[in-house]
């Protein structure tokens, strides 16, 4: 296992990750995290890593079958997840300098992290999960054609144009059901080839 370097994303306000965490819980979405556990099985996956994935809400349904991992820098929330799903492995980590191997994740998915980062952790990010992923990427993520800002935190992000550059298949890029997602965010789901 790689260790991540430390202090990667420079603009990490560990005092908004906390208060996010503390109201983590009560953002849990079943159907998104239905859909993500059903996506996944039926692609035939058996790992999966949420990068960002605070208190592991999106990663609570899947079955005992599959290897789970999640990555966070906020340790408050990584606490919680811990104690909600001891089976899973969760560690710190930053997107932007991965602690796993080369293809060793079948399904490595983001859920409205991409939106918080800067240009500059986003692209080092996006190449950190090309390099991890064996099978699939997935990323749900606030989008705008031009990635315009949402607010003094985070910014529309537009995941088809940022992975052009990349040995992939687009299988989707659309807006997800406001019943799945109610801010109705991009899916945008990609086969690395």
């Amino acid at each position: 296992m790689r260790v991540p370097s430390q202090g990667v994303n420079k603009l990490y306000d560990a005092d908004f990750w906390d208060t996010y965490a503390g109201r983590n819980e009560s953002r849990y979405n079943e159907e998104f995290a239905k859909f993500t556990r059903d996506l996944a099985v039926s692609l035939r996956c058996s790992s999966v890593l949420e990068i960002g994935c605070g208190t592991g809400i999106d990663l609570r349904l899947f079955p005992d079958t599959f290897e789970v991992y999640g990555v966070d820098l906020n340790c408050m929330a990584l606490d919680i997840a811990r104690e909600k799903m001891p089976s899973a492995k969760f560690q710190t980590g930053d997107i932007a300098d991965l602690p796993f191997e080369d293809s060793s994740v079948d399904f490595v998915f983001t859920h409205q992290l991409l939106n918080y980062l800067d240009d500059d952790v986003l692209e080092k990010g996006i190449a950190e999960m090309h390099r991890i992923a064996s099978k699939y990427v997935m990323n749900c993520e606030k989008f705008a054609q031009d990635e315009t800002d949402i607010d003094k935190h985070h910014k529309f992000r537009n995941m088809y144009k940022r992975w052009l550059d990349y040995k992939v298949r687009i299988v989707s890029n659309v807006d997800m059901h406001e019943e799945i997602e109610p801010d109705k965010a991009r899916f945008t789901l990609l086969k690395k080839l």
